[in-house]
């Protein structure tokens, strides 16, 4: 197995305490390789990150006060003006007309292409099951590198323009975020080691099925990346994340060699990154890639029904990798029965990256 060496100021400023989609070891590396602009809005987003610790905690414990029938999206779009204060202005309402700024329309569409998936597939009354508000904030600080679920809405950046571009450009990591919500609800993972993992792969795998909806795209002809788009022109990568081949998403002299694993012969023990979240959640992920593949189809009528089962009724806080194994193969049985081809794809699946289930 890898390992990674860390020290103890590392850690402390690279823990990502917010559900961010751009991994602490990016930010990292930008922060000790960059240029001196590169170096000041990488420690700037990591600060900001810090920052938003407490509005997580706090906002947590009010998210589901507010309810609404099934069925009846309430998705309000926020502009903080390059602020770190949330909410910001209202520039966009349920139902209201579109706005000329792109970040605000696709921070809409995907919040809404979201709340169709989990309503329209899953049965799912929004994020919390009980009709939650989708709440959501553009051009949050100045030159913000991420975006992130707060426990209460999406918040986004704008990119700093020369590594990264607008972050809600890219649909997936609107679906990966607010699923942070639905597992924030539903299985609780905690965000360390492999529930932490567990817990960054759903939101890569919906986050996924969210942009595959949105395309009608079968599992095929899927690209399944995480954040195409999101990298600027002169990085040379594709995206941040790679399920179908976790490893390969990026290979650029400033912010490295995605160093993530497909299989568990290489699972990264670091204490960086709460125990690697970012990093080891490329094994459950091709996990899911590989069950979607044999399934065929539309990924998220099969592969995606036995995942959300999974996370809604089988993992709890502290499931390990072989947990989520045995819960998406007792869900698959569950669904469709023992000797079924599901149940086969799922044990197939989890084989693959080195699980037996």
């Amino acid at each position: 197995m890898k390992e990674v060496d860390t020290d103890s100021n590392s850690h402390a400023a690279c823990i990502c305490p917010i559900y961010c989609i751009v991994p602490p070891h990016i930010l990292k590396r930008i922060a000790e390789h960059g240029n001196a602009n590169q170096k000041s809005w990488a420690f700037r987003t990591l600060a900001i990150s810090e920052q938003a610790r407490g509005q997580r905690q706090a906002v947590g414990l009010i998210a589901a006060l507010a309810t609404t029938s099934t069925g009846t999206k309430r998705r309000t779009v926020y502009d903080a003006r390059n602020s770190s204060r949330l909410p910001g202005t209202i520039v966009r309402a349920e139902g209201g007309p579109k706005s000329k700024d792109p970040a605000v329309n696709e921070a809409y569409l995907g919040a809404g292409t979201t709340y169709d998936l989990y309503y329209k597939v899953f049965g799912r009354n929004s994020i919390d099951e009980r009709g939650m508000r989708l709440d959501s904030t553009v051009h949050y600080g100045r030159d913000y590198d991420n975006a992130f679920w707060n426990g209460q809405q999406m918040v986004y950046g704008d990119g700093d323009g020369e590594l990264f571009n607008r972050f809600t450009i890219a649909i997936d990591v609107i679906g990966h975020e607010l699923t942070h919500g639905v597992t924030q609800y539903e299985a609780g993972l905690e965000y360390e080691d492999q529930p932490g993992a567990l817990n960054e792969s759903m939101s890569d795998v919906f986050g996924s099925l969210v942009k595959q909806y949105r395309r009608r795209q079968t599992a095929k002809n899927a690209d399944w990346l995480i954040g195409k788009g999101l990298l600027a022109s002169g990085v040379k990568g594709k995206a941040l994340r790679s399920m179908k081949e976790p490893g390969t998403a990026y290979d650029d002299d400033l912010l490295g060699k995605d160093p993530q694993p497909g299989h568990m012969k290489d699972y990264v023990k670091t204490h960086d990154d709460n125990g690697g979240v970012h990093i080891n959640s490329g094994i459950p992920n091709r996990a899911f890639y590989e069950t979607a593949i044999r399934l065929g189809g539309y990924a998220w009528q099969k592969a995606g029904q036995i995942w959300y089962v999974a996370l809604r009724d089988k993992l709890r806080p502290t499931s390990q990798f072989k947990d989520a194994a045995k819960a998406t193969w007792m869900a698959a049985r569950e669904l469709y029965g023992n000797g079924s081809l599901e149940l086969k794809a799922v044990q197939q699946g989890w084989s693959e990256v080195g699980i037996k289930v």
